[in-house]
C-alpha cells in the first residue's frame, strides 16, 4: 500500500503528516458530537414535541460544531499540502542535482522530452500521494476504530454489522487497484512519450521544414496524443466503476444496518435518540474508507511517477562516489614544472555501454605543465572523448589518467573542474543576459572583469553594439547571437574563470574567416601561461601546437611536433596535403 522509497522523502515531513492525521480525527470527534446533538434534536422535536428554546441549546452546538470542522478541514488541508509541497522541493532538487552529477554524457543517452516531463509532472503527481493518500490511509484505520468506539457500547449488533461488512470496501479497493495499477503505468509511460516526441519536434523544427516533413510529424504527435487519450480514458473508466463500488457497498452495509435498527424501533428494544445516533454514524464508518479508494489512483500515479523517479536517482554517480580531499588538493595538483609529466594516459580505454565498441584503445602519452598539444584525426577517431574524460564527465573503461602522479578517479570532480576552463564546439548560453553568460566562468566577477575578459576574447565591441549591450537577453541557446559571437561569449567565460588547464574542441568549426581570425587571436591570448589541448580539422591552427597527438579508430598512431610531422609523410602530412597549403 505504501512505496517505501516515497516513505524515506517522507520521513522528513512527518510532523506535518501526524498533524494532518490529529486534525483529520479532530474532524471525526465533532462529526460524532454533531450525530449525537442531531439524534437529540430529533427525537425531541417529533417524539417529545419539544418548543424551540428547549432545544436551542443543541442547535447552537451543531452550529458551532460545523464551524470548528471547517475549520480543522482548512488548517487540515493545508497541513497536508505542506508536507506535499515540502517533499515535491526535496525530491526535485535530488533529482536535477542528480542530472547535474550524472553529467551531460547520461542525459545525451536520454530523451530529454521524458526527462523533463519526469522532472515536473512526474514529481507534482507526488502531490496528491502526501497531501491525500498517506493521511487518508491512516486515517481510513483510525475513524473507523473510533467510531466503533461509540456505538459498540450503545449497540453491539449494529457494530458487529460494520465489523463484518467494513473490511469488504478495501478488498473491493484492493482488487480493482490491480487492474487499475497497469492502466496508470501505460497512462505514464504514453504522457512521457507525448512529452519526448512533442521536444524533439520543437527541437528539430527547422528540418522538419526544410525536409517538407512538419506534416507527417503533426501526424505522429497526434497519434501518440491519440493514445495518451484512450489510456486516459481508461484510467477513469477504472476509476469511477471504482467508486461506484465503493458506493454502493457503503449503501447496501448502511441500509441493512438501517433495517436493523428499524425491526428492533418497531420491537421497542431500542431507543429512538439512539437508533438515530447509530444510523447518522454508520455512514461515516465507511466514509474513510470511500474516500481512500478515490484517493487510491493517487497512490497508483505517485507510485508509477516514483519508479522513473528513483531510477535516476538510484544510478551511481561521481557526485556521491567521489573522494573529498579538500580545497589545498588544486594546488598540488596544478603546481608543475614545464620538464616533468604533469598529465598522464596510461593505457587508456574506453568502451561505451550501449554500443559495445572500443572508442578508445591503448592510449598512452604524458603531457607537461604549461604545453599546448593539438588532438587531430578523422570524425569518430576519438578526440573528444579524450576531452570527455578529462573533464570528468566519463570514465576509462581501462587504464588510468594521472594528474601530477595522482590518479583522476581519486580526485573530486568538483575541486578538478574548478581548475578547467572548457571551450566547445557549439556552447550554450542560457536565456538570460550577455553579462550573465559570461559570468558564468566566475559569478563574482564585477562589471569591469566582465568587460575585460570581453575585450580580451574581442567580444566586446559586438557586444557594445547589441539593443541593450550587456544586458541584451541572448535568447534561449544564445539563440539572438551568430555562432562566432557565441564562441566569443564562450571564450569571455574562459578568460573570467582564469584556469591553469583548458580544454579547446573544435572552437572555429564552421566559422567564416573574418569570424575565425578574430577567434584565434582571441584564443591565443587566452592560452597564454596555460596548459591547452584542443582538438580541431583545421590544419592551420595545428602549427601554434608544440605537439600533436593524431588519432585513427582509437589509437594514437603519431605523435610529434607539426614539423617533425610533416617530415613523416604520416596521416598528419596527408591531411595537411589534402587541405593544401593551409598550415601554412
Amino acid at each position: 500500500m505504501l512505496d517505501k522509497r516515497l516513505m524515506r522523502e517522507g520521513k522528513y515531513v512527518k510532523r506535518y503528516l501526524l498533524g494532518a492525521v490529529a486534525l483529520g480525527v479532530g474532524i471525526a470527534l465533532l462529526t460524532i458530537v454533531q450525530a449525537y446533538l442531531l439524534s437529540q434534536v430529533i427525537a425531541q422535536v417529533f417524539l417529545e414535541d419539544a418548543p424551540f428554546l428547549q432545544i436551542k441549546g443543541y442547535l447552537l452546538g451543531i452550529l458551532a460544531v460545523i464551524g470548528a470542522r471547517v475549520v480543522l478541514q482548512f488548517f487540515s488541508e493545508v497541513t497536508a499540502r505542506e508536507a506535499a509541497i515540502r517533499v515535491k522541493e526535496s525530491v526535485r532538487v535530488h533529482f536535477l542535482q542528480k542530472i547535474l552529477s550524472l553529467g551531460p554524457m547520461y542525459a545525451r543517452g536520454e530523451r530529454g522530452g521524458e526527462l523533463l516531463n519526469t522532472a515536473v509532472e512526474g514529481i507534482e503527481a507526488l502531490d496528491d500521494y502526501f497531501a491525500r493518500y498517506i493521511p487518508q490511509l491512516i486515517l481510513a484505520v483510525l475513524v473507523p476504530i473510533l467510531t466503533l468506539g461509540f456505538i459498540f457500547p450503545k449497540d453491539s449488533q449494529s457494530a458487529i454489522i460494520l465489523i463484518i461488512t467494513g473490511p469488504l470496501i478495501p478488498f473491493f479497493m484492493i482488487l480493482i487497484g490491480k487492474l487499475a495499477e497497469k492502466k496508470s503505468l501505460q497512462q505514464w509511460q504514453s504522457l512521457s512519450r507525448m512529452s519526448a516526441h512533442f521536444l524533439d519536434m520543437l527541437q528539430g523544427l527547422t528540418t522538419l521544414k526544410l525536409f517538407g516533413r512538419s506534416k507527417d510529424q503533426a501526424a505522429v504527435i497526434g497519434r501518440v496524443s491519440e493514445a495518451f487519450r484512450k489510456n486516459t480514458m481508461s484510467v477513469m473508466k477504472i476509476a469511477f466503476l471504482s467508486a461506484f463500488v465503493l458506493e454502493f457497498m457503503g449503501m447496501l452495509s448502511t441500509a441493512i444496518i438501517a433495517v436493523t435498527l428499524g425491526v428492533r424501533l418497531i420491537n421497542g428494544t431500542i431507543p429512538y435518540s439512539e437508533a438515530f445516533f447509530i444510523l447518522i454514524l454508520a455512514p461515516e464508518f465507511y466514509l474513510p474508507l470511500r474516500t481512500l479508494g478515490l484517493y487510491f489512483h493517487a497512490r497508483l500515479s505517485g507510485s508509477n511517477a516514483a519508479n522513473r523517479i528513483f531510477e535516476v536517482l538510484e544510478l551511481d554517480s561521481q557526485l556521491e562516489s567521489e573522494l573529498i580531499r579538500g580545497a589545498e588538493e588544486s594546488v598540488h595538483l596544478f603546481k608543475g614544472n614545464e620538464k616533468a609529466p604533469w598529465l598522464t594516459f596510461k593505457q587508456v580505454d574506453l568502451c561505451y555501454e550501449r554500443e559495445g565498441e572500443r572508442v578508445l584503445k591503448d592510449i598512452n602519452f604524458t603531457l607537461r605543465f604549461g604545453e599546448r598539444v593539438a588532438l587531430i584525426g578523422p570524425s569518430g577517431a576519438g578526440k573528444s572523448s579524450i576531452l570527455q574524460i578529462l573533464l570528468g564527465f566519463i570514465t576509462p573503461t581501462q587504464g588510468e589518467v594521472l594528474i601530477n602522479n595522482t590518479v583522476l578517479s581519486a580526485i573530486s570532480p568538483a575541486i578538478w573542474r574548478k581548475e578547467i576552463s572548457y571551450v566547445p564546439q557549439k556552447p550554450y548560453l542560457f536565456a538570460g543576459s550577455v553579462m550573465d553568460n559570461i559570468r558564468f566562468g566566475n559569478p563574482e566577477a564585477s562589471m569591469e572583469d566582465v568587460v575585460k575578459a570581453a575585450q580580451l576574447a574581442m567580444a566586446h565591441e559586438f557586444i557594445t553594439e547589441l539593443p541593450q549591450g550587456y544586458d541584451t537577453l541572448v535568447g534561449e541557446g544564445g539563440a539572438r547571437l551568430s555562432g562566432g559571437q557565441a564562441q566569443r561569449i564562450a571564450i569571455g567565460r574562459a578568460f573570467l574563470k582564469d584556469s591553469p588547464l583548458l580544454l579547446l574542441d573544435e572552437v572555429t568549426s564552421g566559422l567564416d574567416n573574418e569570424n575565425e581570425k578574430d577567434l584565434l587571436t582571441a584564443l591565443e591570448s587566452l592560452c597564454q601561461g596555460r596548459t591547452v589541448i584542443f582538438t580541431t580539422h583545421r590544419m592551420k591552427t595545428t602549427i601554434r601546437a608544440d605537439r600533436i597527438l593524431v588519432l585513427d579508430k582509437g589509437k594514437i598512431i603519431e605523435q610529434g611536433s607539426p614539423q617533425e610531422l610533416l617530415n613523416n609523410q604520416g596521416l598528419y602530412a596527408r591531411f595537411v596535403s589534402t587541405y593544401g597549403r593551409e598550415a601554412e
